[in-house]
């Protein structure tokens, strides 16, 4: 099982920004379904990625690295509609 960690003040900024708490967010990784996918848009000087999915019936995208062998959450928010699509196309 993975141990997660994030910075509490950018969780308290998301929770206020997307409605979505980190604690809540560690729970996409629970959901059998789930899309996992490289951020390389742009160099972040360490390699991020984006996993989509279901939490408490919201469609989340969690963006997270791995950093000493945790999980370090970065940001949590709902699934944008095209995000929503890829999820439940690759569901079939």
């Amino acid at each position: 099982m993975p141990h997660f960690e994030w910075d509490p003040p950018k969780a308290a900024e998301n929770l206020a920004g997307h409605n979505v708490s980190f604690e809540a967010a560690q729970r996409v990784f629970d959901d059998p379904f789930y899309i996992d996918e490289i951020d390389d848009r742009e160099d972040y000087g360490e390699e991020r990625s984006n996993i989509i999915g279901m939490v408490e019936g919201r469609l989340l995208v969690v963006t997270y690295t791995l950093r000493h062998g945790n999980t370090r959450i970065i940001s949590a928010r709902l699934a944008e509609p095209r995000e929503s699509r890829k999820y439940h196309e690759a569901k079939r």
